[in-house]
């Protein structure tokens, strides 16, 4: 592979000295991001704060390399904290080891990104749209709820066993009936979500998160607020780590697959939609295959460096956009930044309280959540609404890692429930307007006498040739009996082999009935089908036209049957 073909060689190749001010700027303001929110994430995945650190610098250095987007920002994500620590945590000996802890969260990073790579390679980008935009709905409201409810004790200033959404919330309210609460704790935990939610309502170029975090390091080191309960984050591990490849059992790895699939899943489902929004900014293409390499290629740098799994931010990316960032520099500059604090001042943090750490993930985990998108659901289609209240259903009860799998599930099933029972019905010529349409839609259509129009808007395929021919043969035995069935085909994109036969038992059928199975509109590709399958020896090479009103004429030209008169009844039409 020439270096052409590396997309940080061309960005350098094509790199512009007057974007290099602006992509440092928006480097320096985007570190004041990173740092408290890859802390932050890396406790919601059950992981040090540091770790959370070096992943931050891994994953922006290797999508710099490897991604094609000029602006998204890799890192630690909300969505992925929970599955993490669902895939590591049953893993995990009672009491917990954090080294083991950490090589797991690694090994799932390296599998990830093994995942992104073969697909990308594979060019199966097409997996991101297996999660519907309602279902992926359901389950981001079901993991914002997941993370809020598991994030509440810390809020609090103490812990909670629990092991669901349910378990957690009962855990909670034990311990506030109990006076396990630490009220110097939950005074900076809340004023921190309020500040937060405050600042990013009103005051949105202020970084509110970055002001947040130093108040609360602040009114712990003046009001020694460790006396009262508070505990901290203490001092980070100084220096960065070597390359490290996690030592972790066979077994250990079959049991992180489905994690490290699901994880895969969201973070390209997330990484795809946030980069076609950027895109349209900034006059990109989306490739979906050159974005899984540069996903996998974060993953694989995180995990070989005491890193755990990331994703895209959208939050992080717009705020490098509005900074004015022009490239992958952005990341590059705020990879330094970080490093040289994990070096040079790892004492920074020491006195930022863990309250205020529950509250970025409090309020990251509020963006997950989309009540509008819920509400317009129930406005426009009921149903889709109800997969969006299963999927959520599914992380609520069953957890992360099964919601995933079932919000996946159900979007599949949804395209099947389309195309088993799809829509269906008869078309009449309406005065006034050009072709044929829907009786349903327009109940004066006239219809020719002998003949019935037959609309069939689905692939006829394993799953639905029974429900065709069923509603064929219902339309056959009507009264008095049609003398031609005409199926008006260009809905029709497929014809598999399980349909060619009940087409073939069909014609026969009807044929004996002295009733014609007659196509219109049938598109060439499928025309080869059915002449490839030998339908062609039962159904009559004629009974194919170029359009519904061929098939039409065709037929009036060999029975004379006339169009009713509009009002009267009788067939003395043209």
């Amino acid at each position: 592979m020439s270096l052409s073909a590396v997309p940080g060689y061309r960005a350098l190749r094509s790199y512009r000295r007057e974007w290099l001010v602006k992509d440092v700027v928006a480097g320096v303001v985007l570190t004041t991001l990173l740092v408290p929110q890859g802390m932050a994430y890396a406790e919601l995945a059950g992981l040090p704060p540091i770790t959370g650190l070096y992943t931050s610098v891994l994953c922006l250095i290797g999508y710099a390399v490897c991604g094609p987007s000029r602006v998204l920002v890799l890192g630690p994500d909300s969505s992925l904290g929970p599955m993490i620590a669902a895939a590591i945590l049953p893993l995990m000996a009672s009491g917990g080891d954090p080294a083991r802890a950490l090589a797991l969260a690694s090994m799932l990073a390296i599998m990830v990104a093994a995942i992104m790579i073969t697909a990308s390679v594979a060019r199966l980008g097409f997996i991101a749209d297996l999660i519907s935009k309602p279902t992926m709905i359901g389950y981001m409201n079901g993991l914002a709820l997941t993370i809020l409810v598991g994030q509440l004790p810390k809020l609090f200033g103490f812990k909670a066993d629990g092991d669901g959404l349910l378990r957690e919330a009962v855990a909670f309210d034990r311990g506030l009936a109990d006076g396990e609460a630490v009220p110097a704790a939950a005074a900076v935990g809340v004023t921190g979500v309020v500040l937060v939610l405050v600042l990013q309502r009103w005051l949105p170029k202020v970084p509110a998160v970055l002001l947040m975090v130093a108040l609360t390091i602040a009114a712990v080191s003046v009001l020694d607020l460790e006396d009262r309960g508070i505990a901290t984050v203490g001092e980070l591990p100084q220096g960065f780590p070597p390359l490290t490849l996690p030592r972790v059992r066979l077994d250990d790895i079959a049991l992180l697959l489905a994690g490290a699939a699901g994880i895969a899943l969201v973070s390209l489902a997330d990484t795809i939609s946030t980069a076609t929004a950027f895109a349209a900014r900034t006059g990109q293409r989306v490739r979906g295959g050159q974005e899984m390499a540069g996903i996998g290629a974060a993953n694989l740098a995180a995990g070989l460096f005491q890193g755990f799994p990331v994703s895209t931010s959208g939050s992080r990316t717009a705020v490098a956009a509005r900074s004015g960032a022009k490239t992958q520099l952005t990341g590059l500059v705020g990879a330094a930044l970080i490093t040289l604090m994990i070096v040079l001042v790892p004492g920074l943090f020491r006195n930022l309280p863990q309250p205020a750490l529950a509250a970025v993930v409090i309020t990251a985990s509020l963006s997950l959540a989309d009540l509008p998108g819920t509400a317009r659901l129930w406005r426009q289609r009921r149903t889709e609404l109800s997969l969006s209240l299963a999927a959520f259903l599914g992380v609520a009860l069953l957890g992360v890692l099964p919601g995933i799998g079932i919000a996946v599930a159900l979007s599949i099933l949804n395209v099947f429930r389309r195309a088993w029972w799809p829509y269906e019905t008869v078309l009449g010529r309406m005065d006034g307007l050009e072709g044929y349409h829907d009786v349903h839609s327009y109940p004066a259509a006239a219809q020719l006498p002998g003949l019935v129009i037959y609309r069939f808007d689905a692939p006829l395929f394993f799953a639905n040739a029974r429900t065709f021919r069923e509603e064929v043969m219902s339309l056959a035995r009507a009264e008095p009996a049609p003398g031609w069935i005409l199926v008006a085909a260009e809905p029709m994109t497929d014809v598999d082999t399980t349909a060619a036969d009940v087409l073939e038992e069909l014609d026969e059928k009807l044929n004996a009935d002295g009733i014609s199975l007659v196509f219109a509109e049938m598109k060439d590709p499928v025309r080869r089908k059915i002449e490839r399958y030998g339908l062609t020896r039962t159904i009559d090479p004629r009974h194919f036209f170029p359009t519904v009103e061929a098939a039409v004429t065709a037929f009036r030209a060999e029975t004379g049957a006339r169009w009713p008169r509009r009002g009267d009844g009788d067939q003395t039409g043209d």
